[in-house]
């Protein structure tokens, strides 16, 4: 039946299933893969075709489409969405078989109601899984006086206006993540009496471990909450984070690479704003690269630190950074830079070099962080923080320290303002 109209004689064979493409020939392994699960109930239509059959008595009995495209069709997405939204209308379910799409144009086609997404070339047995799931239906939906299971930390009562702490690594592998997650995980139990409410926020688009730091899984909602923050709640924000051990919520990366201009400024500041509202305190991980939206956060952040290390790369970076802030008339005096893989108190050399190198660039190194080993490595592969893998390591301890010297600070100005 492949490459047959699906006007065909319905006496010969029903129409179960159609597929939608440029050219259906340039996607012979879906013809096989069709043939082998329908048989010769399904047919092929044009993109063009596509909307036209859906008006036709024919399309009534149609269970699914098979939406077949690659990256030349990403010109013609409009069109294609459409046709997604026309099938989910008469109740036909849409599934996309997509050969080097981009990761964007794949999540408008979920987000506008096609039902599964398979790579092409296809996959053994991804076709018939699919089929399988499209099938399944739906649980039915609790009784609306049963308890729901919640999806994420409930809003808070009341405005925190939680302190915000930005991390960005000047170098990569200076322990900008290392340090958002151990200090975020440290501020979340540095009172065991009275808890104070942490949120971890990933914001490096294309790069961000966190996830993996933490071993929590990359969420479809992440992007849906970035691209479309305009029609986002306190409460969906809030249903998009992730708990790390019932104390730590996370908002992790996409889980695709995405551009990083994908996100304005205001996008990123009402994500902010939404946790800094409901969390005392907010660690924000920074992607290294110089964004537009680097500026706002760094305006808003309470502290900005900035991670370095004791060679040639960070320090030409950290010059970079303060002519590039200094430059464009912005606060360079609020980054607080962290000195990672510290030399110890008894290297007289290195602790001389570490002298030097702030006088070079005419910086205050504020905290230095001692080599956490093999041990740091250890923990992120496990997908804990150093508290839970290495309570002794003196890095750890160092963070430790960190973490309360900031909340000290925070409870002195809260107190204050009282």
């Amino acid at each position: 039946m492949s490459g047959s109209n699906a006007a065909v004689d319905q006496e010969l064979a029903p129409i179960a299933a159609c597929t939608i493409s440029r050219d259906v020939q340039a996607f012979d392994l879906l013809i096989e893969d069709m043939e082998t699960e329908l048989g010769e109930a399904w047919g092929d239509l044009s993109i063009d075709d596509a909307l036209a059959f859906f008006e036709q008595p024919d399309s009534d009995a149609l269970e699914f489409v098979a939406i077949a495209m690659d990256d030349q069709d990403e010109a013609n997405l409009a069109q294609i969405a459409e046709v997604i939204r026309r099938a989910e209308a008469k109740g036909i379910k849409a599934l996309v078989v997509a050969e080097e799409v981009s990761p964007i144009a794949l999540h408008q086609l979920l987000k506008v109601g096609a039902e599964e997404f398979i790579p092409y070339p296809l996959p053994d047995g991804a076709l018939h899984d699919a089929i399988e799931r499209m099938r399944t239906p739906e649980p039915a939906a609790p009784p609306a006086t049963a308890p729901q299971t919640p999806q994420g930390p409930k809003v808070s009562d009341h405005d925190r206006e939680g302190v915000l702490i930005a991390v960005h690594g000047l170098a990569g592998g200076s322990g900008a993540t290392t340090l958002a997650v151990n200090l975020a995980w440290e501020l979340a139990t540095v009172d065991k009496k009275d808890p104070p409410r942490v949120c971890l926020l990933d914001l490096d688009l294309q790069f961000g471990s966190i996830s993996t730091f933490l071993d929590l899984p990359r969420r479809e909602v992440i992007y849906e909450i970035l691209s479309d923050t305009e029609s986002v709640d306190e409460e969906s924000f809030m249903t998009s984070l992730l708990t790390f051990n019932n104390r730590l919520h996370v908002f992790t990366a996409p889980s695709e690479m995405l551009p990083l201009d994908l996100v304005t400024s205001d996008d990123v500041m009402t994500v902010i704003d939404m946790a800094r509202a409901n969390f005392d305190y907010v660690i924000v991980d920074m992607p290294t690269t110089v964004v537009q939206w680097t500026e706002s956060v760094l305006t808003a952040a309470h502290v900005y630190f900035a991670t370095i290390e004791l060679d040639m790369r960070s320090a030409q970076n950290a010059l970079r950074m303060i002519r590039a802030l200094k430059a464009e008339e912005l606060p360079a005096e609020k980054l607080r830079y962290v000195l990672n893989r510290a030399p110890k108190f008894t290297d007289i050399s290195g602790r001389g070099r570490v002298k030097k190198l702030a006088e070079s660039l005419d910086i205050s190194i504020e905290v230095q962080l001692p080599d956490g080993a093999k041990q740091v490595v250890q923990a992120g592969d496990h997908g804990v923080p150093l508290a839970e893998a290495a309570t002794k390591n003196p890095l750890r301890k160092e963070i430790q320290k960190l973490a309360q010297k900031l909340h000290a600070v925070g409870a002195e100005e809260k107190a204050a303002t009282k």
